[in-house]
């Protein structure tokens, strides 16, 4: 275990100000309140140092296709414009976007080298519905996904990615869905954007199987999102022992947040946290990358992102 009194790694970078659009819910306040109330609250001294830049081309590529990336690149450099009616490049944004995937990339070096025991890549943009060919919902790169593309590169058999994102994760999912070495869980609200994440999306061919949905109406609190994780992702990853975990680590489906219909709150997040890290203490020596997506009342995601980091601290009951 590292010798750093906080085993987890914090990664944070000014680079993600590049990103911005100040009338876009997905702008660089959310990261600036959550910065400024960790570093209040003493939670991001005495870390370990992992530093980072973009995320290889060629790890991005296990993930994205390189037209999509072309498009991207040229985009920002004719001085930006829209993906889709929710999602904007700027002239930075695709430069902004690989130092966000490298974060995700150095923590999963960082946990599989021994240099953190768990990381949180507080990064921006989001990525979780980035799919293969295209951008959307926010997104640009999925950065959890090529996260699970380097694990899997580095000789990591089995990678689960959970995310609890009030939102599917549909980029992720379709990314791994005919892959048995990714299992895929996803909490989230339902209907809701972006229309997938049934019950009955399992997975293709290799993966079937490796694919869990858990669709939920709109008003489920923390009690409720403790029992999805106690009845089905629990049992099902301890099943899979994975040797890394990943989390989409959402934080729109707290009762304060603007864009989502749930009612969690820091507890529920403490107590899920507590649950994947249990899990990757049994499978995966405590191996654990969280990675920021949603999350839009800054506030609430500040004092919920500083729930999940001293839960990873070990800080926080999880007599929950």
């Amino acid at each position: 275990m590292p010798s750093s009194p906080r085993f987890t790694a914090v990664l944070q970078s000014p680079v993600f100000a590049a990103h911005d659009s100040r009338r876009h819910p997905e702008n660089q306040v959310r990261l600036t309140v959550t910065e400024r109330y960790l570093e209040d609250e003493g939670l991001l001294s005495g870390r370990p140092r992992v530093d980072f830049g973009g995320a290889p081309l060629s790890v991005v590529e296990a993930i994205h296709h390189p037209l999509y990336l072309e498009q991207l690149d040229r985009i920002a450099q004719g001085g930006g414009g829209w993906l889709d009616a929710d999602t904007y490049v700027g002239a930075d944004s695709y430069d902004v976007a690989l130092v966000s995937a490298g974060a995700v990339v150095a923590g999963v070096d960082a946990v599989l080298d021994g240099v953190a025991g768990h990381a949180f890549a507080l990064v921006r943009p989001p990525g979780h519905h980035a799919t293969p060919e295209r951008g959307m919902g926010f997104c640009l790169l999925n950065n959890v996904a090529i996260g699970a593309a380097r694990a899997l590169e580095r000789g990591v058999l089995r990678v689960a990615v959970v995310d609890w994102d009030v939102h599917h994760g549909n980029g992720t999912q379709d990314a791994f869905y005919a892959s048995g070495q990714v299992l895929f869980c996803s909490v989230h609200q339902s209907p809701f954007y972006p229309g997938s994440g049934d019950s009955g999306e399992r997975g293709e061919g290799a993966g079937l199987g490796y694919t869990i949905n858990a669709a939920l109406p709109a008003g489920q609190t923390d009690d409720d999102y403790l029992a999805v994780f106690d009845e089905l992702f629990v049992p099902a990853l301890k099943s899979f022992e994975p040797e890394l975990i990943l989390v989409s680590a959402g934080y729109d489906a707290h009762l304060e947040d603007p864009l989502g219909g749930m009612c969690l709150t820091e507890r529920g997040y403490a107590g899920i946290t507590s649950r994947l890290l249990t899990v990757a203490h049994h499978s995966a020596g405590g191996k654990l990358v969280a990675v920021l997506e949603g999350g839009y009342e800054p506030g609430a995601l500040a004092r919920s992102v500083a729930a999940t980091i001293r839960t990873l601290d070990g800080e926080e009951s999880s007599a929950l």
